[in-house]
């Protein structure tokens, strides 16, 4: 089959697109015929290589996916050939402590498909059977591909982590990332004011469709000024902030007392300044958030599903050109998320 390859952690030159192995399909896996996947800012830093990750080489990258069953092991009850699925990347031991208490993203052993073990951007994957979701007849494969882990992962973080509730204010940084479009509307269905923050005028246009009511240039603005500025000096009661160095003072300068701080990565630094003394004395809360259980899955899915919430895309591109789709995530240019479909597929 074809397949996305990394010959060597580096930069956009160590992608190739070409031959690979068929899948060999295990007795509790399902082999996907894949019809489109999605980039997340994971697949740049895989590419580029972090500390703790060793992988062998070459390896497949993606943790978006949909497609068609075509084959399914001896073991597999829930889906059967023919059937439209879509990949949630999170794999679980099922054994561990944080497994049995019905929390599997705090497993031990929780790593992802794409990162740490073979991923989707392919023709062909083979996938555990509890790591797919059904995909409704009426959902497009672009809609599919792209939606599961940033939609999965906003929802952890705002409903289940950060608890927001209706009436409360939420800072989005990055609106017009994978995850921050994600967030702007969570956010706005949960009955919360919604913030974003964007370096474009038509990144802020655009976060104000998905359900922004306020929104700032932070190239052009203080962003943390400009919220104590249109709170009357308070600040909002939730920042998600997934860039990290770049932003993190300023997020904690934007939380109001009590407030809370959701993170699930750092896309600028993984290593910020803080700022102890505001974090003591406003009594904030630094919260992390990985993911989502399966549960949450289901229940932010459906409203993809339905139309509720609507995952966007800035461009649609062929496998053999993720090269392309890696530099137009590390250019921040447009909003929403970058598509690649196998080459067999146009």
């Amino acid at each position: 089959m074809q397949a996305v390859k990394i010959t060597e952690h580096g930069g956009t030159d160590v992608i190739e697109y070409g031959e690979y192995p068929d899948p060999e399909v295990g007795r509790d896996e399902v082999l996907v015929d894949v019809k489109a996947g999605a980039l997340n800012h994971l697949d740049v830093w895989v590419r580029r290589g972090l500390p703790t990750l060793s992988l062998e080489m070459p390896h497949v990258p993606g943790s978006d996916a949909a497609g068609i069953v075509e084959d399914v092991g001896p073991d597999v009850s829930r889906f059967e050939p023919g059937d439209r699925v879509a990949l949630t990347a999170g794999v679980n031991c099922g054994d561990c402590e944080f497994c049995r208490h019905g929390d599997p993203t705090l497993c031990v052993n929780f790593h992802l498909i794409g990162e740490h073990v073979t991923g989707v951007h392919s023709e062909y994957a083979a996938v555990p059977e509890d790591n797919l979701i059904p995909v409704p007849e009426r959902v497009d494969w672009i809609t599919a591909g792209s939606s599961t882990l940033v939609f999965q992962t906003a929802w952890r973080m705002l409903i289940d982590r950060a608890d927001l509730e209706a009436g409360e204010s939420v800072l989005v940084l990055g609106a017009s990332g994978g995850v921050g479009h994600a967030a702007v509307q969570i956010a706005d269905y949960a009955g919360a004011e919604v913030y974003a923050t964007g370096s474009t005028e038509e990144k802020l246009e655009h976060a104000r469709e998905y359900g922004a009511d306020h929104a700032v240039n932070y190239e052009q603005r203080d962003f943390a000024e400009w919220v104590r500025e249109k709170t009357g000096k308070r600040g909002v009661d939730v920042v998600v902030d997934y860039v990290g160095a770049g932003t993190w003072r300023d997020s904690i300068k934007s939380l109001a007392k009590n407030g809370r701080l959701v993170t699930c990565g750092g896309t600028a630094g993984g290593n910020p300044k803080t700022d102890i003394p505001r974090i003591f004395w406003n009594q904030l809360n630094i919260i992390g958030s990985t993911m989502g259980t399966p549960g949450q899955v289901d229940d932010v899915m459906e409203l993809v599903w339905d139309g509720t919430f609507e995952p966007a895309t800035r461009e649609v591109l062929p496998m053999s050109e993720t090269a392309r789709a890696h530099e137009i995530v590390e250019g921040r240019d447009g909003f929403g998320k970058v598509v690649v479909r196998p080459d067999s597929e146009y």
